[in-house]
């Protein structure tokens, strides 16, 4: 009797392999910057399918643990992690994955050669990547908000390349009160001679080994809401390695980021220093946010190419119903479906990249910083959403081998899943994103651009889907005519359907230029390909509903049994929660 073995899936390197990553940077960059990277990223391609995978699966294996009290029982409150974990932080700083941004080497292309970086290594990292998106964003902040001595010790350690000296940080905002409504925020500042002491929960801490965090507190006396709340700079141990009147209550078990250590933690007066000025606490973490939000997109979008680089290989080695996989025109198919949705996704993420460079070496041009406020929360909501949704099918593809645990794969859909929740879900952005139409008039700057940018198509075999891009924003500005002065519970049951369709038209627009390169320069058709697959959808899908529609929404989404007659169907007011 023969027997019959499936051969798994095989990756080569994650640089060279990645057409569209090679052929944006190729496109996008000066040829001297180019010329001097490309090096660099193709050795992080081979790490990535070699030692930094075989690292991030030992830590994967060894998940940290929570130690409360010494041999003594003198509370210590020790999180153990594994050597798989350290080493990541040290390949990390060796890598200069954080430090790229801050050197600025290479001016606002330093964000865009940093969004690569993150996107060959967060696969492969055991989501390391977290610790490193807050780290980064605690850079920023402090580089624009702290005083001088934070900026000569902790700025400096968050952005080293020195394995022995690098630093990583914690982001503390979250709380048992609010979740992402900090307004409610329970942590209270008490003013001490040389500082503040802070006293609270914080109900999840990720990366709760790194030196320092970013905490958001109250200050004894300050007014209620979000405009109460303060930022505070906490370095976490003292000179022996002993918390700081911190006290960790336990580990978060999580569905998945099983390497990562989640903390739930009480601060009984922890020593902290105020940063920026009293009560812009929610304005100064919103550089944190913008930096944590374009990790995250980044980080859906290299799961997903991830994923779609194993089914690819898997394609040429399961033999079905006498062929390949690869031979088969249903799984070409979901290959090519999926592909469009990847290149679209990246084109997305590395634009706000871009734009996010270009913002801190002030090179944003008129109406840009609209366009990164706009499009910063749409590309966290639209590239979180769709990546777990591609990589559930992404498991399908493997049939019975994608669900067992020992190949991998269920590992990268867990990881992913946590991407749509982290620094904002997608209904806390889709409403962020409505307030910046509303009560900042980011909608304009958007449309000028967008109206700029599909100025330059010209090539005859994009005018097609030129036209339907043009008919879509048009079809978007009449949308936002209509928003501007609407009734809060209309606007509000349509924010998703309005930051979907900025995503897609975003996507319709760089996918365009992305063809007209290609096709001027080297006649590669295949953005030409992806973009007409983007275009065989409805762009824009955002309309305001009827009050019937708002009616049948609350029937059906609380299950009320209304045969009574007597359920009111009035919402009640709402209000945009502070991100």
């Amino acid at each position: 009797m023969n027997g019959f073995f499936q051969d798994p899936p095989r990756i080569g390197n994650q640089f060279d392999e990645d057409r569209v990553l090679t052929s944006y940077l190729r496109r996008k960059l000066p040829l001297e910057i180019y010329s001097e990277v490309i090096s660099g990223l193709r050795r992080l391609g081979q790490r990535a399918v070699s030692d930094l995978a075989l690292i991030a699966d030992q830590a994967e294996s060894s998940p940290p643990k929570h130690v409360p009290y010494d041999a003594w029982g003198h509370r210590i409150d020790h999180i153990e992690v594994s050597y798989g974990w350290r080493m990541l932080h040290r390949i990390a700083a060796e890598e200069g994955i954080v430090a790229t941004a801050y050197e600025r080497r290479y001016s606002y292309y330093s964000r865009i050669l940093q969004a690569a970086m993150i996107h060959i290594f967060n696969p492969s990292s055991a989501i390391y990547t977290c610790p490193l998106a807050m780290t980064d964003g605690a850079a920023r902040v402090i580089e624009k908000y702290g005083d001088e001595e934070m900026k000569a010790r902790a700025f400096v350690l968050l952005t080293t390349r020195d394995p022995e000296r690098f630093w990583s940080s914690g982001q503390w905002m979250t709380e048992r009160s609010g979740g992402s409504d900090v307004s409610r925020t329970e942590t209270l500042a008490r003013r001490e001679e040389n500082g503040f002491s802070l006293y609270g929960p914080k109900w999840f801490t990720s990366a709760t080994t790194s030196e320092m965090a970013l905490a958001l507190a109250r200050i004894e006396g300050a007014v209620e809401g979000s405009k109460g709340l303060s930022l505070f700079y906490v370095e976490m141990r003292d000179q022996w390695g002993r918390l700081k009147n911190i006290q960790v209550n336990r580990l978060k078990d999580k569905m998945g980021t099983k390497a990562l250590p989640t903390a739930e933690l009480s601060l009984l007066g922890t020593p902290a220093r105020l940063i920026g000025q009293e009560g812009k606490g929610v304005r100064q973490v919103a550089s944190m946010l913008n930096i944590t939000r374009i990790y995250n997109s980044v980080c859906a979008v290299s799961y997903l190419r991830r994923g779609l680089a194993l089914a690819r290989d898997y394609g040429f080695r399961r033999i079905a119903f006498g062929s390949q996989l690869a031979e088969q025109p249903l799984y070409l198919e979901t290959l090519a479906r999926l592909q469009a949705l990847y290149e679209g996704m990246f084109l997305l993420t590395v634009r706000v990249a871009e734009l996010l460079g270009r913002e801190e070496t002030g090179h944003l041009a008129a109406g840009e910083h609209s366009v990164l406020r706009i499009l910063t929360p749409v590309t966290k909501l639209f590239t979180a959403r769709e990546a777990v949704a591609g990589l559930t099918e992404i498991m399908e593809c493997f049939g019975g081998a994608g669900y067992v645990e020992d190949t991998g794969i269920p590992r990268i859909l867990r990881d992913a899943h946590v991407l749509p929740i982290w620094e904002g879900t997608t209904s806390v952005l889709s409403l962020d994103v409505l307030r910046a139409i509303e009560r900042e008039n980011a909608l304009a700057p958007y449309l000028v651009d967008m109206r700029e940018r599909l100025s330059q198509v010209r090539r005859p075999e994009l005018i097609p889907q030129k036209a339907l891009a043009e008919h879509g924003l048009e079809k978007l500005a009449t949308f936002a005519r209509r928003l501007h002065g609407a009734r809060r519970e209309p606007a509000e049951a349509v924010a998703r359907a309005l930051a979907y369709s900025l995503a897609r038209l975003t996507i319709v627009s760089l996918l365009l230029e992305s063809a007209g390169w290609h096709l001027d320069n080297d006649g590669d058709i295949r953005p030409m390909y992806s973009l007409r697959r983007w275009c065989a959808q409805e762009l824009v899908t955002a309309q305001f509903p009827e009050e019937s529609t708002l009616h049948e929404d609350r029937v059906l989404g609380l299950d009320q049994d209304t045969r009574s007659g007597t359920m009111p169907i009035e919402w009640r007011p709402g209000s945009y929660p502070e991100v």
